[in-house]
């Protein structure tokens, strides 16, 4: 069973040890830099939403979200809506339907309004991550034509 964790002392180093295979580095910055990410987010106004993702009791993923603004140039779709700013499952728990089932929990705590309301939900992918795009077409994201930082967005309705 697949739940999202806050990240405490105790799981951190595990969730900062995951990574994904060597060909996909290109489509997402570590955990590291992603949870620093979230530091400088939270203390310029942000509303933050770094998650471990576990499979029982196995840290095996990590998801940052984030409202409103998330520090990158932004799509005319960011503002007052939520993002996917990262989302990666471990190179050794891959193939399991472990994103799949992250993303339901995602998508589930998303619209629980956390930081405020929205009509929307984003995430930045870049066109050749072809996983990640059949992955975000399967919870009905579409891609709504803008591309920033070379990354293609897509869009839910929430």
């Amino acid at each position: 069973m697949i739940t999202l964790r806050k990240i405490t002392l105790e799981n951190r180093r595990a969730m900062f040890n995951l990574e994904v295979s060597e060909n996909q580095r290109h489509f997402v910055a570590s955990n590291l830099s992603s949870v620093a990410s979230c530091y400088v987010l939270l203390t310029n106004g942000g509303h933050p939403f770094p998650f471990v993702i576990y499979a029982d009791d196995q840290p095996v993923g990590f998801v940052m979200l984030a409202y409103g603004i998330t520090g990158y140039e932004e799509p005319s779709i960011a503002e007052d809506n939520y993002c996917i700013m990262r989302l990666m499952i471990d190179k050794q728990h891959q193939n399991r339907g472990y994103g799949r089932e992250a993303m339901q929990k995602i998508l589930e705590f998303i619209r629980t309004f956390p930081a405020g309301p929205a009509d929307y939900c984003w995430i930045p992918y870049k066109s050749d991550n072809y996983a990640a795009k059949k992955l975000y077409e399967r919870f009905g994201f579409r891609d709504n034509g803008e591309v920033f930082n070379n990354e293609s967005i897509t869009v839910l309705r929430l």
